[in-house]
């Protein structure tokens, strides 16, 4: 398997960390986490780059990128801050489900808009009592003439109060059957009348913002339905390839950025006249940290690769969404212990890394669904 990279590509990783150290330079993102604040200036970057225009066809402004060249863009986004690359990611997962499961007419009416940066896009799944058992959903819809009426309720929705943000929520509109036969989606504007967002106060992840969304008798148009009614199911699927190989690009690249900060802390600091990184303690860390990240980027790579060449890969991009969320949190918990007191202190890096990364084996799917699929997909018959 050729897993070489393009000149194109090449050139795109390069540019990339151009941009980010022009725009989001290391004391800028410890301000925007202090602040709690979305990076709109650097999103402005993003999209007068065309970072957004990259994985779309050309037919609705799109650059016709594919999965190798998302994956460059995840894993160089998170290396500065997963949290920053959420702020990317979830807009993509969300315009390329229209790609693919949305009518002519909504996809040349939403996507340019959303290339454009004239709108944003987050989703809206997870509920109080329906996270990884998608099945409870409460949220529903019904038809009331020309329009769908929403009430429910929906949490840890990331992105959900940025502006101009137009919300992707999954609702049941048939509660009398299996949830993948009675599940839609449709399209609403964050302030759309009826609609209420609470900011939550979260550990990490604080830029992007994470939300809770009330729907109270808020009313939609028909063609705000996507895929067709009780066809949401076949929406999310639609999109599952993408979004796991660039959650586990997301991951490699923090948790590469971890490393490099853990080994340049090493080669700084002396204790006892000598680096601590010449302490065989520090040293066997840091190859168990270089070594973890090295594979989890091999499976990812992997996966990605698979995809791009329209294989079926559902089992290496459980793997590598596994086992890359999981290395990013053991090298950030080992990047800690090497720094010490500096790692614990907010004027170091490495503890917002630590923070972010406890997002990273829940969010997407948890680690214990993925190593239930995994199972599943060997022959088991995992609940």
């Amino acid at each position: 398997m050729d897993m070489s990279f393009t000149e194109e590509q090449n050139m795109l990783r390069d540019s990339i960390r151009k941009l980010m150290d022009k725009h989001a330079p290391p004391e800028k993102l410890r301000q925007w986490d202090k602040e709690r604040a979305y990076p709109y200036e650097l999103y402005d970057a993003w999209v007068a780059a065309g970072l957004f225009r990259m994985p779309f066809p050309e037919a609705y402004g799109g650059l016709g990128g594919n999965v190798i060249d998302m994956a460059i863009i995840a894993e160089e986004l998170s290396y500065r801050s997963a949290d920053i690359g959420m702020c990317y990611g979830g807009n993509i997962f969300c315009g390329l489900n229209l790609v693919h499961k949305a009518s002519e007419e909504q996809k040349k009416y939403w996507l340019p808009k959303l290339l454009d940066g004239t709108i944003r896009f987050s989703i809206s799944m997870s509920e109080p009592d329906a996270g990884s058992d998608i099945g409870a959903m409460r949220t529903h819809a019904r038809r009331d003439g020309g329009d769908y009426v929403i009430n429910g309720q929906k949490l840890w929705a990331t992105s959900a109060g940025a502006k101009n943000n137009v919300i992707n929520v999954y609702v049941k509109t048939d509660t009398k059957v299996h949830y993948r036969q009675g599940m839609s989606l449709f399209l609403v504007e964050h302030d759309r009348p009826g609609v209420k967002l609470r900011k939550l106060d979260m550990l990490g992840r604080r830029c992007a913002g994470t939300y809770e969304v009330f729907f109270d008798d808020v009313r939609v148009p028909a063609d705000r339905l996507i895929g067709g009614e009780n066809k949401g199911w076949d929406v999310v699927m639609a999109g599952l390839q993408v979004e796991r190989v660039t959650a586990a690009a997301g991951a490699v690249g923090a948790a590469q950025a971890i490393v490099d900060l853990a080994i340049q802390f090493a080669k700084d600091r002396r204790q006892f006249g000598k680096p601590i990184g010449n302490n065989q303690a520090i040293a066997h860390m840091l190859a168990d940290m270089a070594t973890d990240v090295e594979a989890a980027r091999s499976l990812m790579w992997r996966a990605a690769y698979l995809v791009s060449a329209g294989k079926n890969a559902l089992r290496e991009l459980t793997m590598a969404k596994l086992f890359a969320s999981e290395a990013y949190v053991k090298v950030a918990n080992q990047g800690m212990q090497v720094m010490g007191g500096y790692g614990y202190s907010a004027e170091f890096d490495m503890e917002r890394y630590f923070r972010d990364c406890r997002a990273a084996t829940v969010a997407a799917g948890t680690s214990q669904i993925q190593r239930n699929l995994i199972a599943n997909l060997m022959g088991f018959k995992v609940t």
